[in-house]
């Protein structure tokens, strides 16, 4: 049981969220230079920016490397052997689903035409499609997807649940990856929160895409290779289904891609789990980390080594 440990931080941000204790030490330290110290006990990642900065902890003997996002796609290539590697799970599942909740919304009450027109101050009526009674599909069944349901049950819509095998859940029927085909034409909304992985680079290709219902409307957290972008700018450019993206592939999306301009189209840069919320959650979760290292005990969310 460690009596002193070190955690480094990537910016002072988290730091009012920590309770000062004289047995911890807090630095900064962004992985890139050199290290504040031979040893960091716990290593906080900085938040986006890519996995390649991991390469900086070959310089320093680390106990825990705590990431600040809940995807880990990337990380395993480039975290040098005998890291013990931890994920954000539990800090970014309601914002995200917040932000989904929005897309919809904005998407089936036709925003981006009623945002147009205040510029224009036109006073255009006509009814716009609801959420209420929609059939929704969610592809990806953790906690983002959990948190997405959680939100679209008391909008009165129907939902069905999609994970990577199918099981049984206090709620019903969970369907396996391997039904996905047959269930998207039964569909209005298709959202997909599933991790990024080799089975799941372009799960949203144009069987995909063609299997969605005319009218339908795909929303993407996930990571944008989850789908195959030429593929997307053919579907939604043809005015057959709709899209709403809060992650593109490349990203940050080129200012003359077409997906800009596509009718039909929302973007979001990204911004998934960057609200108010993400501050005071992450800084929990690094407390809670810290508090189990004093302990003696193993941290949580561990994805990589341990």
């Amino acid at each position: 049981m460690p009596t002193n440990i070190t955690v480094s931080l990537p910016d002072p941000t988290l730091r009012e969220y920590l309770t000062p204790r004289p047995e911890v030490t807090v630095l900064e330290w962004d992985l890139a230079g050199e290290p504040p110290a031979p040893r960091i006990d716990i290593v906080v990642q900085p938040y986006m920016g890519g996995t390649e900065v991991l390469r900086g902890l070959e310089q320093v003997e680390t106990g825990l490397v705590q990431s600040q996002s809940i995807g880990y796609d990337g990380v395993a290539e480039q975290l040098p052997d005998g890291r013990v590697f931890a994920n954000a799970a539990g800090v970014h599942e309601t914002s995200t689903a917040e932000l989904t909740l929005a897309l919809i919304l904005a998407s089936q009450r036709e925003f981006p035409r009623l945002l147009a027109n205040q510029q224009e101050g036109r006073w255009e009526t006509r009814p716009t499609a609801s959420l209420a009674d929609r059939r929704v599909l969610i592809v990806g069944y953790g906690g983002v997807g959990k948190a997405i349901e959680d939100r679209l049950l008391p909008f009165e819509t129907t939902v069905t649940r999609v994970a990577s095998r199918a099981r049984e859940d206090a709620r019903g029927h969970v369907h396996g990856i391997g039904e996905l085909h047959s269930l998207l034409p039964e569909h209005d909304i298709v959202v997909v929160g599933v991790p990024l992985s080799d089975a799941t680079r372009h799960l949203i290709d144009d069987a995909f895409l063609a299997a969605m219902p005319d009218g339908a409307l795909l929303v993407n957290v996930a990571r944008g290779p989850v789908a195959d972008t030429d593929a997307l700018v053919k579907h939604t450019g043809a005015g057959r289904i709709r899209a709403a993206l809060d992650v593109t592939d490349p990203e940050p999306l080129p200012q003359d891609h077409p997906l800009w301009r596509t009718p039909g189209v929302i973007i979001s840069p990204h911004v998934g789990g960057a609200s108010s919320a993400m501050r005071p959650r992450m800084g929990k979760l690094l407390q809670r980390q810290i508090d189990l290292m004093l302990a003696g005990e193993p941290p949580v969310n561990v994805v990589l080594g341990g």
